[in-house]
């Protein structure tokens, strides 16, 4: 990674899991940038940089849940791996629905891998904590194109 710090979106509208995975983030010493926003619609002003988004970094990996307001996760990765310029930027579905059509669309729809968040807290953390270390520590990410 060459020691620059890695820019991961988090599209998540809970609060309480946006607090966890931000703590798993900080306790797997890597060093990344957490970008979080609460909708799809926002999400996608984020990675197009648009309205108040101008400035935003082009994330290295995407953490998504499936189930939010507005656009939920499922129109977000459509819209993500149909843009020529998003396409390649992994994306993480990270959400509580074990739904097997919930797993085949996203996969259909070219996710990068699909989690089911654990209820337990620990196991939360513990799951954030191996998605950072994986995808952060394990994985050659593509160069991130400003």
């Amino acid at each position: 990674m060459n020691g620059r710090s890695i820019e991961v979106l988090l599209i998540e509208d809970s609060p309480g899991d946006v607090r966890l995975t931000k703590e798993a983030l900080k306790e797997g010493k890597i060093l990344n940038n957490l970008h979080v926003v609460n909708d799809g619609v926002e999400a996608m002003s984020f990675l197009r940089k648009q309205g108040g988004y101008q400035s935003s970094p082009a994330p290295d990996l995407i953490l998504l849940d499936l189930n939010m307001p507005k656009k939920d996760g499922r129109e977000v990765l459509s819209e993500i791996k149909a843009d020529p310029k998003l396409k390649s930027i992994p994306v993480v579905v990270l959400t509580t629905s074990s739904a097997e059509e919930d797993i085949l669309k996203s996969y259909d729809l070219h996710a990068n891998c699909y989690i089911t968040k654990p209820v337990d807290l620990d196991q939360f953390i513990k799951v954030v904590k191996s998605i950072n270390n994986f995808w952060l520590n394990i994985v050659e990410l593509p160069p991130n194109i400003k």
